[in-house]
């Protein structure tokens, strides 16, 4: 979705050019912590805010960016979180329901007991998935001081390495117009091993459930 924001308010030079440092840091948290923030263009942003400091006159030095960008975002994940740990389990278990119900609960819970450190970590780096995992991870149980970790580590590598990127590669047209799918790519051929696992070990459960049926 973010992909398609390329113009009006939600366009990145236009965020940062009539809100400046408080504008990026308030999308950063908004985007990771609360469930609306999900169209909100967190990789462009970051990326243009990186190419914006690498000119002759900078609106903020790199550094400030390199601090306040991870701390906010780990906020917002703790945010996201904390929300999903308490209205998580009652949206999971509200009587009739079929998207959201004990058995989606039941595979998120094992999911994030198997893949939540790698999935904390990765899900930074691609949108909408960033502002949703820290909500399934709260409400499948992670426990808080893993989530913690992982989150900090996530926060202060997506927080860092793309403002770096657009200082450092801005100048390239190509990375700076596909810098969203770029990561995505990454990401996915990160993850790639885990989710032909994860795949596997549901058909073994499907063929042991359906074996338990036939005898």
């Amino acid at each position: 979705m973010t992909l398609a924001l390329g113009t009006g308010m939600l366009n990145p030079d236009t965020l940062l050019s009539t809100f400046g440092l408080i504008g990026l840091l308030a999308a950063v948290f908004i985007e990771t912590g609360l469930l609306v923030g999900f169209f909100l263009p967190g990789d462009s942003l970051l990326f243009t805010a990186g190419v914006l400091v690498a000119q002759d006159h900078p609106f903020f030095p790199l550094w400030i960016l390199l601090v306040t960008i991870p701390v906010v975002a780990i906020a917002g994940d703790q945010c996201g979180y904390l929300i999903g740990r308490a209205a998580g389990p009652a949206i999971f278990e509200r009587p009739g329901a079929k998207r959201l119900g004990p058995a989606q609960l039941a595979r998120a819970e094992d999911f994030f007991a198997n893949y939540g450190p790698r999935t904390v970590v990765l899900a930074r780096f691609v949108p909408i998935v960033r502002t949703i995992a820290p909500v399934m991870a709260g409400a499948s149980g992670m426990p808080y001081r893993t989530f913690l970790t992982y989150n900090i580590i996530g926060g202060v590598a997506w927080g860092t390495i793309v403002p770096v990127l657009g200082y450092l590669l801005g100048g390239i047209d190509f990375v700076r117009a596909h810098i969203e799918i770029i990561l995505i790519a990454v990401v996915v051929i990160s993850i790639l091993p885990m989710a032909v696992n994860y795949l596997l070990s549901l058909r073994k459960s499907s063929a042991r459930l359906v074996e338990s049926t036939e005898r």
